[in-house]
């Protein structure tokens, strides 16, 4: 994917102020404070499962495959869900032009979202010490999804909130955008 993708989504004026991607590889939030030690016990637990009903003599074929389904959520929850945020990340480019925010997502999730900057709900910044962070444009309450439940809860780069995801230099991103908010007429 290169920067000239996003700028084919641009419409005829339309001058582009920042280009930028989510970071890369693996990437790790609060969250994962609570998710991973879950995602172990979860894991766990149905490893310990199976196992148990393997070593049953009689055991019926349906006893025996029960704990198979719940073996592959603990995978996905313990290792599949980083592989496929990084996945989604390396596809994923974002702009800001001086009349919009761009999020293009290309490959099997593939998406293009746009939000007028004069309309853009709440912006919010969250930074880390070596100054990369995310700028969340709203909620997913506030964009008409509801509550985040579902892959979107653990695989934050499917998240239907608009978001600018790692970012380096979030700070001066946040400016910018709020910058071209007050030079844009309503």
């Amino acid at each position: 994917m290169s920067n000239a993708d996003i700028q084919n989504y641009f419409l005829p004026g339309e001058k582009l102020l920042w280009l930028g991607r989510p970071k890369q590889g693996l990437m790790f939030s609060k969250k994962d404070m609570l998710q991973v030690p879950f995602s172990l016990i979860w894991g766990g637990f149905a490893v310990f499962w199976e196992s148990m009903a393997m070593r049953q003599a009689n055991a019926p074929l349906f006893f025996r495959l029960w704990g198979v389904p719940f073996i592959l959520i603990g995978l996905y929850l313990i290792i599949g869900r980083f592989a496929l945020d990084a996945f989604v990340r390396a596809r994923t480019q974002y702009a800001v032009s001086d009349q919009r925010i761009i999020i293009l997502r290309e490959g099997w999730f593939s998406k293009l979202l746009t939000l007028p900057l004069q309309r853009l709900p709440a912006l919010d910044l969250g930074q880390r010490g070596d100054g990369t962070g995310t700028i969340s444009f709203g909620s997913d309450a506030q964009v008409g999804y509801g509550r985040r439940n579902g892959i979107s809860a653990w695989t934050p780069a499917l998240s239907n909130a608009p978001q600018f995801l790692g970012i380096t230099e979030a700070r001066e991103t946040f400016s910018l955008i709020q910058q071209a908010q007050s030079t844009k007429p309503s």
